[in-house]
């Protein structure tokens, strides 16, 4: 199902008063400085999405706020999204300063934060994600589970609830006698969501593998992906469900004392890592160059992307890709330019040099970032 962003507003966001920025459904790629607000903007429209958006910021950090004051404004993100069936208007923010959670409106009438899912599902990539490969495992899993949540939303229901779970469990197994019982029914929550968890990863690596295998065309390097840890490599075994469940609960039973001991549970789909062999050269990615990292980390996202256009059932991916081109030479550049526009995704990017997107011209809106001013080419 076709979704595109046809018009996005700022009101009191990050380094925003007020901002308006017609997409018309375009893709777009924003220039300018750093610090000038680029930035932002992208991450407003992952605001549309379930969850803290790209930066993961807490709620307070989001508003607006001038020398002196003690904290940031309310402040709101607001779109009218089009898709097959209609035109919505989608809206996230919080009513007032230091609010603990946000307001979500669909076409004024307030709904789960969960409901955005329906309408727009951004896919990112960041300047942050150039060390995925030389960070810890978490960060890894974060990223792959976000290309998991793209086509699964239920993904990030699953993974919260196993985490409440798991923190509840650990704070018992630090307490003297620690009741039994409880810990079996917390182990239990863990290894029924933990195991749904596994088995959409299992799906989503085995159906991302075989994207990435017919892009062999592409001038982005073919990645072999795989998952480490017991559980993930039962759920890629083709174990059931029951199975699945079954051994988790069984390991975590059994290691108690060592979980108590650690402070923390040391089985289970929270400690699954993802591993990228970079193909052409037959090498683990982290021993790969930054751009070769970049270019890896990219075409994982475009083949997530291609999959989910495909799909009739659900919206399509936008793509929120921050300072992205600057690590990619001319070819490259120019082919993800062609890729976006046969994808027929709705593409967002940013940069600091003009230059940099000479192969979108014509074919992505062009705006001009500056002191949070926004200039578009044809202005």
């Amino acid at each position: 199902m076709r979704s595109a962003v046809q018009t996005l507003t700022l009101t009191d966001f990050r380094s925003y008063r007020r901002a308006e920025l017609a997409l018309l459904g375009r893709s777009a790629f924003l220039f300018g400085p750093n610090g000038a607000g680029k930035t932002n903007l992208l991450e407003a429209l992952s605001l549309l999405s379930p969850g803290r958006g790209m930066r993961g910021a807490p709620l307070a950090e989001l508003g607006r706020r001038l020398p002196g004051e003690p904290g940031g404004r309310a402040w709101a993100v607001s779109a009218e999204v089009e898709t097959d069936e209609a035109t919505r208007r989608i809206g996230s923010g919080v009513d007032m300063a230091g609010a603990a959670r946000r307001t979500v409106r669909i076409d004024g009438e307030a709904l789960p934060p969960g409901r955005l899912a329906d309408h727009v599902r951004p896919i990112w990539l960041t300047p942050a994600q150039d060390r995925l490969f030389l960070e810890g495992a978490a960060e890894r899993r974060r990223f792959f589970d976000r290309l998991v949540f793209a086509a699964e939303p239920i993904h990030a229901v699953h993974a919260a609830v196993y985490e409440r779970a798991m923190r509840e469990r650990s704070r018992l197994l630090a307490e003297p006698g620690a009741d039994a019982g409880w810990l079996a029914a917390l182990e239990q929550r863990m290894a029924a969501s933990g195991a749904r968890l596994a088995e959409a990863r299992a799906f989503a690596l085995e159906a991302l593998q075989a994207e990435i295998d017919s892009r062999a065309d592409r001038p982005f390097p073919q990645a072999s992906l795989s998952l480490a840890g017991e559980i993930a490599q039962m759920a890629r075994q083709g174990r059931d469900l029951a199975e699945l469940e079954g051994a988790l609960a069984a390991a975590l039973a059994a290691g108690r004392a060592r979980d108590a001991a650690a402070g923390r549970s040391l089985a289970g789909p929270h400690r699954t890592d993802l591993e990228v062999i970079h193909r052409p050269r037959d090498r683990p990615a982290a021993e790969c160059s930054t751009g070769e990292q970049k270019a890896l980390i990219l075409n994982l996202v475009l083949a997530q992307a291609a999959r989910l256009s495909r799909a009739k059932s659900q919206p399509n991916p936008i793509l929120l890709l921050d300072e992205v081109a600057a690590h990619l030479d001319g070819l490259r550049r120019a082919a993800l330019a062609e890729e976006i526009e046969a994808l027929g995704l709705q593409a967002i990017l940013t940069g600091t040099d003009e230059t940099l997107f000479d192969p979108f011209k014509g074919r992505a809106l062009g705006v001009q970032v500056d002191a949070s001013r926004l200039v578009p080419l044809d202005a």
